[in-house]
């Protein structure tokens, strides 16, 4: 299950930095793309705007076929407090670019990629490519929230993946 969730969240994070390559973010010392997996960073109790953070929230298996076939809710939650310029009365419509980013990346076809492993990547090693595909679901938009000046919103996506001999 963890090479696919990491296939999925490298195949977003390359398709969102393709539709904006200005939304980006800085994650100890290092530039990046504006997306990021929860599970994988420092816990904090500061929740970062204007960037995608991804939280997995359930997995289903189903072992009736050759391959067992896994299903995995991801939640892609993003905020915006509206620019200093505008003095934030453009949230909402910083919130809706995000919301189109968000769709034309999910949506974008074809809704799936090889899998790949990516244990042991670092210097000098690359991913693995697998022998089966990730693939997913369209994006369901939640409702838009207000919390104080902040602007947020949870959108979730199904993954699926079937999952290979000796993968964990």
């Amino acid at each position: 299950m963890q090479s696919a969730k990491d296939t999925f969240y490298v195949a977003l994070r390359d398709r969102l930095a393709g539709v904006n390559p200005g939304r980006t973010m800085v994650v100890r010392g290092v530039t990046r793309p504006g997306v990021l997996v929860e599970e994988n960073e420092l816990a904090t109790a500061y929740e970062p705007v204007d960037v995608f953070r991804l939280r997995w929230t359930g997995v289903k298996v189903d072992a009736r076929g050759g391959l067992p076939l896994v299903t995995m809710s991801c939640e892609v939650r993003y905020a915006t407090d509206g620019s200093s310029g505008n003095g934030g009365m453009d949230r909402g419509r910083l919130l809706a670019g995000m919301d189109g980013e968000l769709i034309a990346s999910v949506g974008a076809a074809p809704q799936r990629t090889v899998k790949m492993n990516y244990a042991g990547v670092g210097a000098g090693t690359a991913a693995v490519a697998m022998a089966t595909s990730v693939f997913w679901g369209d994006v369901v938009l939640g409702a838009a929230v207000a919390a104080d000046e902040r602007l947020e919103r949870v959108a979730t996506v199904e993954v699926f993946a079937y999952q290979e001999a000796g993968e964990l």
